[in-house]
């Protein structure tokens, strides 16, 4: 399967939107995306909502899972 890639300028987003974008653009739910890394969807709502912190890791563990390259720039 080939990579993917999808480009996220960090300056044109809150944190707890690049989650929510990303889970978007897979066209998983919240509960489908979660367990696809690892989380709860309770936790996808935390993230999407800003009431709960990601780290970079789970960044990579979303790149990993969906094949896709996350490119995060900043302007």
């Amino acid at each position: 399967m080939e990579e993917m890639q999808l480009k996220i300028c960090l300056s044109d987003y809150e944190p707890k939107d690049v989650i929510r974008i990303i889970r978007e653009w897979t066209e998983l739910t919240q509960k489908e995306f979660g367990k696809s890394i690892g989380k709860a969807e309770r936790t996808i709502q935390d993230y999407e909502a800003g009431r709960s912190r990601y780290y970079i890791d789970t960044l990579y563990k979303i790149a990993e899972v969906h094949n896709i390259e996350i490119v995060i720039t900043k302007k």
